[in-house]
């Protein structure tokens, strides 16, 4: 199911979260690299952009990014699909018409479809693939010396993350800047809560709670003539190459909420987790459900569920417990042991929209804006959680961040006549983690 990783990296904690990474290979990197002239766009300059992933995520996203302050143009589009790229550009040109301007010979469809929109003259590109390809494209959008708009995760494994922080010190000495899709940094409501906590409002923080419990996603039947390669495409979010499990791909978000909330990210974890209910082949690889209890530096505790099971409890939410009182951080309420609790009347930006907002914002006028290295640190701990969860092991960040085990290798060339890194058993079953069995190193 995984390959070794052939770097050595053995970067400590400290200097990861200090560096966020190889600042020596990056520069050797970066003299192969174009540098661009000017980064930024003027005020009333048009911003041409790429889209590289048009799925649902990817077309939302390019939407909200032509619907910034000021001229934007989306003027290529890539997917390894044909199909899904009629679906996007429908979509798009209902919603931004205006902005639309992807004729077909910018069209690009296939594996490497990613780097003939890179050729293109465009200053920045969206990045929503699934998230096993995010640090290959991450690292050729930089080298092309494009802005980037990625989503998350940003990665399915450690050596994915240490690809995107290595890759990022060059984004920054280029002066490009990054967004993430962890847009709950952009809602107000968050910002406001995270503000009133972080002032003290319940004192110190205790334990930590956070949740992503629901009945799960879709499923893409088997077609006939479909190569297995081809299925595993259609249906990423089930195989972990692509995907990295629901704890990396979904639950990414709360714990990153917990991270904001800590200014820190988790030092030790353990955990549980298994199939219950989705065992069938259409059920890939992954997990139905994962809990993990993680540790911070100071000792205090976070406790991750995150499930996909059918009629069950269901919650999306964060939750923190403090010396002078608690807060559900999801609902903007906090509840002080003694005095006036609060709640934000104020009504709900759209996040989503915000953060393309703010990017681009900083884009046309030159404005500093990077939020790669916790897109990674963020990743990171969901990677660590699903670490403990599939061994069955107690990791600290060490372990599971210079883990030699690679879910997403790096390949010259995809095609869909390949044979993908998984395959599934005379059965038609995928390999699963058997806790107690299955190695983290």
């Amino acid at each position: 199911m995984t390959q070794p990783n052939q770097s050595s990296n053995q970067a400590s904690r400290r200097d990861f979260l200090t560096t966020s990474g190889a600042v020596a290979a990056g520069g050797a990197l970066l003299s192969t690299m174009a540098v661009p002239q000017r980064v930024h766009a003027g005020a009333d300059e048009t911003i041409r952009i790429g889209l590289i992933g048009c799925g649902g995520r990817g077309t939302k996203a390019a939407v909200q990014a032509l619907s910034t302050e000021g001229s934007v143009k989306l003027v290529c589009m890539a997917d390894a699909f044909g199909d899904r790229m009629e679906t996007s550009i429908k979509n798009i040109q209902k919603k931004a018409p205006d902005s639309f301007d992807v004729p077909q010979e910018r069209q690009f469809v296939g594996f490497d479809a990613y780097k003939k929109v890179l050729a293109q003259d465009i200053q920045m590109v969206i990045l929503a693939t699934p998230p096993g390809f995010r640090p290959l494209h991450f690292e050729a959008a930089v080298s092309a010396g494009k802005h980037v708009f990625m989503e998350k995760p940003v990665a399915v494994d450690g050596a994915g993350v240490r690809k995107v922080l290595e890759v990022n010190e060059m984004a920054k000495s280029q002066g490009l800047c990054v967004g993430v899709g962890l847009q709950r940094h952009h809602q107000n409501t968050y910002l406001e809560t995270m503000k009133r906590l972080k002032d003290g409002m319940i004192g110190d923080f205790v334990s930590m709670r956070a949740y992503w419990n629901g009945a799960g996603v879709w499923t893409r039947p088997r077609e006939p003539q479909q190569t297995e390669m081809e299925y595993q495409m259609r249906n990423w979010y089930y195989f972990n190459w692509l995907c990295g499990d629901h704890i990396v791909e979904q639950h990414i978000h709360n714990l990153d909420v917990i991270n904001w909330l800590k200014d820190d990210y988790p030092v030790e974890a353990q955990g549980q987790g298994g199939r219950l209910v989705r065992t069938g082949p259409d059920s890939g690889q992954i997990f139905d459900h994962h809990q993990v209890e993680f540790t911070y530096a100071d000792g205090t505790k976070m406790f991750s569920y995150c499930r996909h099971m059918p009629n069950c409890w269901n919650s999306v939410s964060e939750h923190v417990a403090g010396t002078k009182g608690t807060a559900d951080i999801s609902r903007a309420v906090i509840e002080p042991n003694k005095g006036e609790g609060w709640r934000m009347r104020e009504r709900k930006n759209d996040p989503y929209q915000q953060e393309h907002d703010d990017l681009f914002a900083a884009i046309r006028y030159g404005q500093p804006y990077n939020e790669a290295d916790n897109g990674a640190k963020s990743t990171m701990t969901a990677v660590f959680g699903r670490m403990c969860t599939y061994s069955g092991n107690m990791l600290t960040w060490d372990e599971a961040l210079n883990s030699k085990l690679v879910l997403a290798p790096e390949i010259g060339t995809y095609t869909f006549e390949m044979t993908p890194p998984v395959t599934p058993d005379k059965d038609g079953k995928y390999p699963v983690a058997m806790p107690g069995k299955t190695s983290f190193a």
